[in-house]
């Protein structure tokens, strides 16, 4: 190699990064078809609609950039996950399909729009709770020998996977409530301002029981967490995650509308660090490390050539739609 880096350590987190993106970024407009049935009269759901009109579409991008880095950068990674996720993993891309198809005919056929409703909404839940139980079956272990998958068909169905897709759940509507107090006005505002108490609280106890039920599953991570020097790092965790819920509380009191989403956002970024500080360096918890999953150096070299084109060109047009649909979302306006 010209240079001594650590390929496989970058690659991990490129697609950490491509993952966090996509949890922060499709977060909320998943959560806004969570919060759909209780949106009220059809002119709120029309206007929430329109708030993510937009931008949807291309946050799942990383969605993508994430699960074709495994399989390129990590294919051993890749080879033991999937066969240990498939049915989840099924469910969230055919839950993430109708909703797409309902979110784009609920404009093209409005005979039909009670239909498109309850596939936005069963859509936006099905996607969800089965990331969450990914992560949960992720975060609890999977079962390896010879370097292949040895569970059971069901083994990602288990207590603490169900919590993890609550949890998950809960912190999707949050984003997609505060995403509404953020981006519309009137009575839109003030319902989704009442969503988010519910939402935030509710977040909060289930990341809580998450974190606290995380350490039991495996000594290790019991090790990681509070054994120096990592103590010194995971401590503040849950100190930030106070001073977050602390700004949102301020945000919803005193009316500042993007106060509430971006403390939301900083709960799920400080959560994906814990959970990165709990993982590391394994790419399948205590089964496989990062450089053992990882494909050859020439191959990294090559792809990583590629994501320093492409991801500048994600980033940037991302960016530019975001800063293009600034602002509040009024009654009658739209992208469609």
């Amino acid at each position: 190699m010209p240079f001594d880096l650590d390929l496989s350590t970058i690659w991990a987190g490129l697609i950490a990064f491509a993952v966090l993106a996509y949890v922060i970024l499709d977060g909320f407009d998943l959560g806004t078809g969570i919060l759909f049935p209780f949106l009220g009269r059809e002119k709120h759901r029309v206007q929430a609609m329109n708030t993510i009109a937009p931008v949807w579409d291309g946050n799942e991008t990383w969605l993508v950039l994430g699960g074709g880095g495994l399989f390129a950068v990590f294919p051993l990674a890749y080879a033991v996950i999937m066969p240990a996720l498939y049915p989840p993993v099924i469910a969230m891309l055919l839950a993430l399909i109708f909703r797409g198809v309902a979110f784009e005919f609920r404009h093209r056929n409005p005979d039909h729009e009670k239909l498109w409703d309850i596939s936005f909404f069963f859509g936006s839940l099905v996607a969800t709770l089965s990331q969450g139980l990914i992560l949960g079956a992720l975060v609890q272990g999977i079962e390896v020998e010879n370097r292949a998958y040895a569970g059971g068909y069901f083994d990602w169905l288990t207590p603490f996977s169900i919590l993890t897709a609550v949890a998950l759940t809960s912190g999707y509507a949050l984003l997609g409530a505060t995403w509404l107090v953020m981006k519309t006005t009137g009575d839109l505002r003030d319902r989704a301002r009442r969503l988010s108490w519910i939402a935030g609280g509710s977040t909060l106890v289930l990341v809580g029981a998450v974190s606290l039920a995380t350490p039991f599953l495996d000594p290790a991570y019991l090790d990681r967490w509070f054994a120096r020097p990592n103590v010194f790092f995971t401590i503040w965790v849950p100190l930030a995650i106070g001073a977050a819920s602390v700004l949102f509380v301020q945000g919803l009191v005193r009316g500042r509308d993007a106060w509430p989403f971006l403390s939301a956002l900083g709960v799920f970024v400080l959560s994906f660090i814990g959970r990165g500080i709990s993982l590391y360096p394994y790419m399948v918890p205590h089964a496989l490390t990062i450089a053992e999953a990882a494909a050859p150096d020439e191959s990294l070299w090559f792809l990583l050539a590629g994501a320093l084109v492409l991801l500048p060109m994600i980033l940037g047009y991302t960016a530019y739609a975001y800063w293009v649909f600034r602002g509040k979302t009024e009654e009658g306006e739209g992208y469609h």
